[in-house]
């Protein structure tokens, strides 16, 4: 292909902009639209039938106003429909149903198990090693196709053999966390076994993690360790009942919402019976209960009376356990099932507490206080141990209980000794009025009570007195009480023990103080947290206060006393970052950091907010989004300087803004992101423009010019490795936007900047196979025609462009024509290097849109302009690789086109541009 001439067509953007706005069109206030208010007429119409058969519909109305969507349904709902034609006896709504109202009977004020669970595992935890015993399988543990049913019995009980004799691995020196992982894998296995129908296998899991529920030997992590048991247990019991209700569904009939055994079909009967036969099969005792319980809510299908009859005889199989904390818990979780099963039953929950106070003295036996010498426990240790289970347990007693049974159990608590850990659990279980109207009588327990290893905990009295005093009282009296515990957990260093309980404090304190001027100004506030020596601690609480600030802080502010307190703050988290510091975590600080900063405003004392913005770039310079951030506050604080002089700067303001300019001139290159710097250098040339700083904003777009050559071929986006080249396609074009109204330097050549960027972009090296390059190229030709306007598109107020300084000189407007042939040059020889097979879609789609830049931009009067249009043309059909749709609405627009003023030229080139049909 030949050389073409650039010819530039003339644009008038306001009639542009005139023909393509909207047509306006009238409307009277009686039409219809489609935001007034929709009137709801009542409609008659004939029922549709249960079958679901379309049947024909009568509506009446009283109203002219119709809902189009009703109008269009025929006044029919397809949702109405749905729920009419629906079976009512369908499965899934009646077990929700018999759910539903078989836990009626536990209201709302119940506090569940679940709200319960993520507290304990959080308290209570180990660094010592964990050991635990996974099941391995076997052959025999895979289904086996037998056609005898004694032979598969058989079978079943030759793999319950196999697993109780040892088809197990023991792993040892397990942390605690690996031991969680453990077990999350086991409740996985005993789900997956389930769905592949290995019903023993999944037995044995239960069965063995039963097992781990009789070891203490890590006794400090026996709470949690019931929890993650127990979880397992309760997916098992959920797996059984749901096996067992389906075979009770059939097409012709499904179990009503209270059935009764009369309702279950024998399949159901036996293969529930099997269950019980195979649990009671398990030699050990622990396991054997807590699966029993597990599908404690089983019975229903056997017998009316089955759950009634199951849970005393479970409560007296616990009689048979003889350590003490094992069997409290064994009792927690019996009473969890019945409270979910039936809680109507309360004699045999009251059975199961009284049995356990008579036990309650083995808790200071010699067989406890020898295995505490043993695993090196002191009592105070060992006693909490047991507080879950027993406030679980006393909970469930004392709901809804007369107060003569509430009375009768403090009475029995009483007289074993007035024990603190009884106390502690009937005061936490208790309701508050049955403890308010005795509040004299507890107080003389607690003043009498036998601490015996279960001490009257300072730091724990003062974490819930603090939110009293919060609630109640003033910030004196919340001062006095900071400044108690300063006092009693200083001596010694006894803070390091109590962190979790003085962090506690520090939440209930900012979370009834939102006015951070009154919380500051708290005396014994910042010495409280200078309590919290360990870095990982002090660091949350910090990230505490921020959230805290960031979610209620309404209005900017410039209070001294906060700024300085949050400063402190925020560089205790920037501190804490290092070299392992995770992502997630560097963004979390960055959050609040940047937070802070967006709520600091010295209102119209700007060089005030400079030197906050300076003081906080030395202080955060080791997190990349804190800088970016300041960054574009001090950019917005320029922008607001121009806003209050409304544009003419004084020679103080100039000098202000020129300020402004340096400190992001210098802040960026320390960044490390090149896609961050590369928009922050146009970002703030932009605003350099917009304050008459010339000079400046010559200087950020060379130094963006001249950090593209350092872009990489790909870059992290969220930790995944991406191609660079789109992200570079965006920067550029918007580059070439502002590089239109930037005035040519008086020292440098015409287009000075146009010229570096095009060497820049030649010089770079581009992926195979990709036309970006010419993409941008062709923004390129965009821009060099619209800078041959006599009018540009758009301005900044008080900044010449070149349309001003050259005025439509002809060795501008030459030397402009110039860059668009070397460009137009460029992208011809690209589409010559696509002539090949695999590359000819790719030549088709780059020549249309050359072909539409030309239509656009070009002056086609010109003849040689005019020729290379229909040369595009044919060559985006010529190998039948056009989007014929697209070329069809390019004609018809053209033809269009051709019926304007001064258009009438594209008449003759639409006759040149034929429409080829793929053959």
């Amino acid at each position: 292909m030949a050389v073409f001439p650039w010819h530039s067509r003339g644009r008038n953007y306001k009639a542009e902009f005139a023909s393509c706005r909207l047509e306006a069109v009238p409307l009277e206030f009686g039409d219809y639209h489609p935001l007034k208010p929709i009137t709801v007429t009542e409609s008659k119409t004939k029922k549709v039938s249960r079958k679901g058969s379309t049947s024909s519909t009568s509506s009446s109305s009283s109203s002219s106003v119709v809902d189009p969507l009703s109008s269009v349904l025929d006044g029919t709902d397809p949702l109405s429909m749905f729920a009419a034609t629906a079976d009512p006896a369908a499965p899934d709504s009646s077990r929700k149903r018999r759910d539903r109202d078989e836990n009626s009977i536990v209201g709302s004020d119940f506090e569940p198990w679940a709200s319960k669970r993520g507290e304990i595992l959080a308290r209570y935890t180990t660094t010592e090693k964990l050991s635990i015993n996974l099941f391995m399988g076997s052959e025999k543990g895979k289904a086996t196709a037998t056609s005898a049913m004694s032979e598969k019995v058989r079978t079943r009980l030759e793999e319950l053999d196999d697993f109780e004799e040892g088809s197990q691995k023991e792993l040892l020196n397990l942390t605690q966390q690996d031991y969680v992982n453990r077990i999350e894998e086991l409740n996985q296995s005993l789900k997956d076994a389930w769905a592949s129908d290995q019903k023993v296998k999944a037995l044995k899991i239960v069965i063995q993690c039963s097992k781990l529920l009789s070891d203490t030997s890590v006794i400090q992590f026996y709470p949690s360790k019931f929890v993650l048991i127990t979880d397992i247990l309760d997916t098992f019991g959920k797996l059984v009942y749901e096996r067992i209700f389906s075979m009770c569904v059939d097409n012709r009939s499904v179990l009503p919402d209270h059935f009764s055994p009369e309702n279950v079909n024998d399949t159901a009967k036996e293969t529930c019976l099997n269950w019980f036969f195979k649990i009671a099969s398990i030699r050990e005792l622990i396991p054997r209960f807590y699966v029993e319980a597990s599908i404690l809510k089983c019975n229903k299908f056997l017998s009316k009376t089955g759950i009634s009859e199951c849970l005393p005889r479970l409560t007296c199989m616990i009689r048979g356990i003889g350590d003490p904390l094992v069997s409290v818990y064994a009792r927690a979780y019996l009473c969890r099932v019945g409270m979910e099963v039936a809680p109507h039953l309360k004699e045999s929950l009251n059975k199961n507490f009284f049995d356990f106070l008579l036990t309650f003295k083995q808790i200071h036996g010699d067989t406890v206080q020898n295995q505490l010498v043993v695993q090196g426990v002191e009592l105070p240790s060992y006693l909490p141990l047991y507080s879950p289970a027993m406030d679980w347990i006393f909970q469930c007693i004392s709901y809804h209980a007369p107060e003569a049974l509430l009375t009768e159990m403090m009475e029995r608590c009483k007289k074993l000794g007035n024990n603190a850990l009884l106390l502690n659990s009937v005061m936490s279980a208790f309701r508050a009025e049955f403890i308010a109207t005795r509040s004299m009588d507890f107080i003389g327990m607690i003043k009498e009570c036998d601490e015996s290893g279960f001490p009257k905990d300072y730091v724990n009295c003062a974490e819930v007195w603090v939110e009293y005093t919060c609630k109640h009282f003033t910030k004196r009296e919340v001062n006095t009480v900071l400044a108690d515990v300063i006092k009693h957990m200083t001596p010694d260093r006894a803070f390091e023990d109590s962190y979790p309980q003085l962090q506690s404090i520090i939440k209930k304190v900012i979370a009834h103080f939102h006015d951070f001027s009154v919380l500051f100004s708290v005396e014994k506030f910042l010495p409280f947290l200078d309590m919290f020596q360990k870095e990982s601690v002090r660091v949350e609480v910090c990230k505490c206060i921020m959230e805290v600030f960031i979610k209620h802080q309404q209005e900017p502010t410039k209070d001294p006393v906060i700024l300085n307190a949050l400063l402190h703050v925020c560089k205790t988290m920037h501190d804490s970052v290092n070299a392992l510091t995770l992502e997630d975590e560097k963004r979390m600080l960055a959050y609040l950091i940047n937070g802070f900063i967006k709520m600091v405003s010295f209102g119209r004392d700007f060089e005030q907010q400079l030197s906050f913005y300076v003081e906080a770039r030395s202080m955060f310079c080791n997190l990349e989004p804190v800088l970016v951030q300041l960054i574009h506050s001090v950019n917005r604080l320029a922008m607001e300087t121009r806003k209050v002089m409304k544009g003419n700067h004084s020679r103080k303001t100039a000098a202000f803004v020129r300020a402004c300019v340096a400190y992001c001139f210098i802040t960026i290159p320390s960044l490390v992101g090149i896609f961050t710097r590369l928009n922050l250098y146009l970002h703030s040339g932009q605003v350099a423009l917009a304050n008459q700083c010339l000079s400046q904003a010559d200087a950020f777009f060379k130094a963006a010019i001249s950090l593209i050559p350092e872009v990489p071929k790909t870059i992290n986006i969220d930790g995944k490795m991406r191609p660079s080249e789109s992200f570079l396609l965006e920067f550029l074009c918007n580059f070439f936007s502002t590089l239109l109204i930037v005035p040519d330097h008086p020292e440098h050549g015409v287009l000075f900047l146009v010229r570096e960027l095009l060497n820049v972009i030649q010089d770079y090296t581009w992926e195979d196979n990709s036309d970006d390059k010419i993409r941008i190229y062709t923004c390129v030709l965009h821009l060099l025609s619209a800078m041959s306007q006599e009018t540009y598109l758009y301005h900044i107020d008080k900044v010449d462009s070149n349309d001003s300084l050259y005025g439509g000189d002809t060795k501008f407007l030459a030397e402009n024509n110039k860059l668009c042939e070397t460009v137009m040059a460029q992208i011809l020889e690209h589409l010559k290097t696509l002539a090949k097979d695999e590359a000819l879609k790719r030549q088709s789609s780059l020549g249309l849109s050359f072909f539409n830049s030309i239509l656009a931009h070009g002056d086609l009067r010109n003849n040689r302009l005019n020729q290379l249009s229909v040369n595009l043309w044919h060559l985006a059909q010529r190998h039948g690789c056009a989007d014929t749709r697209t070329m069809v609405k390019t004609l018809e627009y053209i033809k269009k086109r051709s019926k304007h003023p001064d258009m009438g030229h594209l008449t003759e080139l639409a006759l040149r541009l034929p429409l080829q049909t793929r053959t």
